[in-house]
């Protein structure tokens, strides 16, 4: 009853050998974190115990970390436990004469691409708000240009006190990227916001800020991400397998290399990507409205949704109940909107549409290369990502896919990936099609006449 556009975030990378559980996934691209140099910046919070943690995330993500810890940060968390997770000295003193960063500390303040305080305390907060230069912390960040992330960790009335608040605002104005904190249960006891934001907050946020400068930038990107839902009565839907992990991942791709993105998910049992504008909708109808929406004056429409073909012809306003010697139910069914076809009709239409690279997913059960061809010239597409939906290890709700990219000039088989990489091959492939808009000489849906390779 639905026929998916395709479906499929972010998966460990592994090895491309095979292993007792089948063939690991290839890696054809590092972590965007890969050989960055993060200073990691710890005050003195109970969230200091977080720090280690980070810290971990980000070297197994393979950036290098030089910890910065107040004298405060001491007293919650050692030295030796952020050495023992980062490999590297930790800083606590800069008046240390036995650390060379430290007694240098614009070398170290010069060399990082990132500085992120995690936690950031009330006191911490005011001191680099007000410029001053009594730390090595935050000597650090008055000597380096690298952007600033903050997340802020306190009691809930601080973090509320007008004078944190006006400390936040004059950082944001200086460029600061505040993440969090979050609300819960606080160390006090009591509820209200102060938490520090989870690391692996703290990390995405860490990759949008250093995607800022890369090939998407300045980039408007449309994402549709899971399957729609159909109702038959208010609890019963029609639906499909799709768990939208393929559309995150391409959505937070995107933005990790710079891009502005817009994702239009249905309800999955997934996180919005930080730094991503997440529209949510359950009907084919209700994500077709908001893509068109979405698509005014952006650069790519990537629709990865896996968008029922049909829907009930009439909704039940009450729950259907079974009758007692009921043996079936029928249902009509009429077909739902074709969201890409409506796109192409639109931009035959309106300017604000006519520049939009319309990239497509063909989630197929037979005929692979076929069906994806007719769907790529059928829907006026720069191209297709086709993938075989029985394949145990690329089908729906995996980690992993193995993708056919098909445009007029033939196909491309990728190996079998995570789904970031995927989604990195696929930006890889939009890029050069954008450029080749903009020289006009970009595909336009043409039927291919290559052979997959």
């Amino acid at each position: 009853m639905a026929g998916p556009d395709a479906e499929m975030p972010p998966a460990a990378l592994g090895q491309d050998d095979a292993g007792a559980d089948g063939p690991s996934p290839s890696t054809l691209y590092p972590s965007p974190l890969h050989n960055k140099r993060i200073v990691l910046g710890v005050s003195g919070s109970i969230a200091a115990y977080k720090a280690a943690d980070l810290a971990s995330k980000l070297r197994q993500a393979g950036a290098l970390v030089d910890a910065v810890m107040t004298k405060g940060a001491t007293e919650f968390i050692t030295p030796l436990a952020l050495r023992a997770v980062t490999g590297r000295a930790v800083i606590t003193d800069m008046y240390d004469v036995h650390a060379d960063l430290a007694v240098e500390h614009v070398e170290l303040a010069h060399a990082a691409e990132c500085v992120v305080i995690a936690p950031a305390t009330a006191a911490t907060l005011a001191r680099l708000a007000m410029g001053l230069a009594e730390d090595m912390l935050s000597v650090t960040v008055l000597a380096t240009t690298a952007p600033l992330v903050i997340a802020p960790a306190m009691e809930a009335n601080m973090f509320a006190h007008p004078a944190t608040q006006a400390n936040l605002a004059l950082l944001r104005q200086r460029g600061a990227v505040i993440v969090g904190p979050a609300a819960g249960h606080l160390a006090s006891g009591r509820m209200g916001r102060g938490r520090m934001e989870q690391p692996e907050t703290i990390v995405e946020a860490i990759k949008l800020v250093l995607g800022r400068g890369r090939d998407l930038a300045g980039r408007r990107i449309v994402v549709s991400a899971g399957g729609t839902q159909e109702p038959i009565d208010p609890v019963r839907y029609v639906s499909n397998h799709s768990s939208g992990k393929m559309g995150y991942a391409i959505a937070e791709a995107a933005r990790d290399r710079g891009a502005a993105v817009t994702l239009i998910t249905t309800p999955v049992a997934l996180p919005p990507p930080y730094g991503v504008e997440t529209v949510r909708v359950r009907r084919a109808v209700e994500m077709r409205d908001a893509v068109l929406a979405a698509c005014r004056g952006a650069d790519a429409l990537i629709m990865a949704a896996a968008v029922a073909d049909f829907q009930p012809a009439e909704v039940a306003g009450q729950k259907i109940k079974k009758r007692p010697g009921q043996t079936g139910l029928t249902l009509e069914l009429t077909r739902t909107p074709d969201i890409l076809a409506d796109v192409a009709a639109a931009a035959a239409e309106r300017e604000d549409l006519r520049r939009l690279v319309r990239v497509g997913f063909a989630a197929e059960s037979q005929d692979l290369l076929a069906n994806a061809a007719a769907k790529l010239h059928g829907k006026e597409l720069a191209f297709i990502a086709a993938n075989d939906i029985t394949a145990t290890d690329a089908g729906f709700g995996t980690d992993t896919n193995r993708v056919l990219l098909l445009d007029e000039h033939g196909a491309k088989q990728l190996p079998l990936l995570s789904k970031y990489d995927v989604a990195l091959a696929l930006l890889d492939r939009l890029l050069v099609e954008l450029r080749n808009r903009e020289q006009g000489t970009g595909n336009r849906g043409k039927r291919p006449t290559a052979q997959p390779v």
